[in-house]
């Protein structure tokens, strides 16, 4: 049993499963766009969510269920875009 021993009797297995799993960790790493828990999605860790709500657009909805009347609705809407 010589120094190269190791290396014919199946010891170059390990080197190259090494050299796999940190390709795979690579890989997965820069796929995702950097560095960020795998539960978070791209719209929540960017702060958006994936259907944004504006103000306008609850105001509207609020006028269309009768909750508001149109003198309020006009009010309300002029002090949001301005």
């Amino acid at each position: 049993m010589g120094p190269g021993y190791c290396w014919w009797g199946g010891m170059w297995i390990f080197p190259i499963i090494m050299i796999t799993v940190m390709i795979i960790v690579l890989y997965v790493f820069f796929r995702r766009g950097g560095f960020r828990p795998p539960w978070q999605d791209h719209e929540s860790y960017s702060g958006r969510k994936n259907n944004p709500e504006t103000a306008l657009d609850i105001l509207k909805k609020r006028y269309a269920k009768g909750e508001i009347a149109r003198e309020e609705f006009e009010k309300i809407k002029k002090d949001i875009i301005d």
